[in-house]
Order: structure tokens, then C-alpha cells, then sequence
């Protein structure tokens, strides 16, 4: 990197504890920290790690250097994820179970990056260490679902009555966009496309527009959630899920047959009763049945023929 590059690099990165400060004030006096503490943790976690790493590089001591970036770069990841678990949830406030499901999915989610994580740590590298490779993993499965958050937002707002003004939509956006950006250098990067001193340049630019859009949002007027246009459909999703996690008890088959065989019965004993069968009812022909007569020899008056 020539001094002209080093020159810029540097002011890009200690804009980042400027714009993180005036980032945190917002969220603080607004108190927003209180709606979203993870995110606001997070910005606290940047200008601490900064605080940490930039000195050591001036310093030139690129061991301490080495380690506390990457081992910031696994709080940032780790945070970074939670931070979309929050405005996952503060999306999904109105729906209970659409927010139930998409908590467990996100636990999932959160074990498998790191079991990822791990195996590419121990995988064989001749290049890098294996905490370069565990942490790069991270941060690159952590992206994926930043982006993926915005996407979701953009296609399903109207559905779910969130409106591109609202700070869970802000925090979204500026996370998404930085991640799509990081990404796409990411892959300029391996195609060759780019080399690795503007590819440092792009990144930094990036995660500054990404502070700006947060600030933005922080010291914009509260926006109240909008009623959905679609909101019955979205509750038909939310009555349809609750269906299939609390299916209503239905009869077993032995139930079924019990109760067949139960009117079959009643049906015989009917059948068997004169009276019920429809067969007209008279004294004379019930004593001549008592005496062992037919019924038939009562009811027509000369049964028995001499």
C-alpha cells in the first residue's frame, strides 16, 4: 500500500470511533439503548476494540496486533448476530409464534456457523493460522445472514407492516448493505477482479456509509408501525403455523369402531321389539303368544286352520 492509500486507509478508520460515538449519544439520549440494548452493545464493542487495535498498529507491534484484531473481529461476528436475532424479534413482535419459530431457527443457525467455523479452524492451511480461517468463516456466515435479513424486510414489509422508516428497518439496512457490499468485494477479490488495497478501501467506505445510515435513523422522529395491507394473510400464516405446532386431538379408529358397532346394536334391539318394528300391538295376540302361538294366528284372528 503506498502512502497515499496508507494516508486515506487511515482516515477511514478513525472516522469509525467517530461516527460509532455519535451513534451510541443518539441511541442514548433518544434511549433507544433500552429497544435495542444488543445493537447497542455492539457500537460500544467497536470503539472499545478500536481503542485497542488502532495504537498497536501505529505501534507496529504486529503480534499483540494480530491477535486482538481477529479475537475483536469474533466479539464483532458474535455480536453482529445477535444484533439480527433483535430486530428479528422486534419485526416479528405481533406474531408469537412466527417469532417462537424464528428464534429456533436462529439457535440452529448460531450452532451451525460454529461448528463450521471449527472445522475449517482445524482444516489444513499452509497459508494462514487457524484462527484466520475460523473467524473469516464466521464473519463471512454472518454476512450471509445480514443480507438475507434486508432481503426479507424489502419482499415481505407490506406483509408484515413494517415501514422503510422504522429503526429496526434502519439497523437492518445499514448491516444488509454493508454485507451485500463486503460480500460482492469479497468475490471481486477472488475472481481477481480486485486487488487487496482496494479492496481494504471499498470495505472501510462501506461500514461508513453503513454508521451513516445508522445515525440517520437514530436521530430521525419515532415512526409508528403501519397496519399491514395484507394483514389478514399475515394472520393466516401465524393461525396456520399455530395449527400445525398444536394439532386439535382427533378420534382414533378404535373410537370410531366402538362407536359403530355401539349403533348396531341399538339398530338389532330396535328391530327386535314389536313395537318398534312396526308390528301392531294387540291383547289377544300377545296372550297367544304367551301361550306359544304364532304372533301371526293373533293378529289375524283364525291362526289356526282345523
Amino acid at each position: 500500500m503506498n502512502w497515499h492509500s496508507q494516508i486515506v486507509y487511515q482516515c477511514l478508520w478513525c472516522a469509525h470511533p467517530i461516527l460509532q460515538l455519535a451513534v451510541a449519544v443518539a441511541l442514548w439520549r433518544r434511549k433507544l439503548y433500552q429497544q435495542f440494548p444488543v445493537f447497542f452493545t455492539y457500537i460500544l464493542a467497536q470503539i472499545a476494540i478500536f481503542a485497542v487495535t488502532f495504537p498497536l498498529w501505529r505501534a507496529g507491534n504486529y503480534e499483540w496486533f494480530f491477535w486482538s484484531y481477529w479475537l475483536g473481529a469474533v466479539v464483532g461476528a458474535i455480536l453482529g448476530f445477535k444484533v439480527i436475532h433483535e430486530v428479528f424479534l422486534d419485526v416479528f413482535r405481533p406474531y408469537h409464534t412466527l417469532k417462537d419459530l424464528g428464534t429456533m431457527l436462529f439457535r440452529w443457525a448460531g450452532v451451525v456457523m460454529l461448528m463450521v467455523s471449527a472445522v475449517v479452524a482445524f482444516s489444513n492451511s499452509p497459508t494462514y493460522e487457524p484462527i484466520v480461517h475460523a473467524v473469516t468463516t464466521l464473519q463471512r456466515s454472518v454476512r450471509f445472514l445480514q443480507f438475507g435479513l434486508v432481503l426479507l424486510l424489502l419482499l415481505f414489509s407490506r406483509y408484515l407492516g413494517v415501514s422503510r422508516r422504522q429503526r429496526s428497518f434502519g439497523i437492518a439496512l445499514g448491516f444488509g448493505g454493508y454485507a451485500g457490499a463486503e460480500l460482492m468485494l469479497l468475490a471481486l477479490s477472488s475472481g481477481g477482479l480486485l486487488h487487496k488495497q482496494g479492496l481494504a478501501l471499498a470495505n472501510m467506505m462501506a461500514f461508513n456509509l453503513a454508521m451513516l445510515v445508522w445515525l440517520g435513523y437514530a436521530l430521525a422522529s419515532k415512526v409508528v408501525r403501519v397496519t399491514a395491507a395484507n394483514h389478514l394473510q399475515t394472520q393466516r400464516w401465524e393461525h396456520g403455523l399455530a395449527d400445525l405446532q398444536h394439532p386439535a386431538a382427533s378420534k382414533s379408529l378404535i373410537t370410531m369402531f366402538e362407536g359403530m358397532v355401539e349403533r348396531a346394536f341399538s339398530r338389532s334391539s330396535n328391530l327386535g321389539d314389536p313395537a318398534e318394528a312396526g308390528e301392531p300391538f294387540s291383547p289377544r295376540a300377545a296372550e297367544m303368544r304367551g301361550r306359544g302361538f304364532p304372533a301371526a294366528a293373533g293378529a289375524g284372528g283364525s291362526g289356526i286352520r282345523r
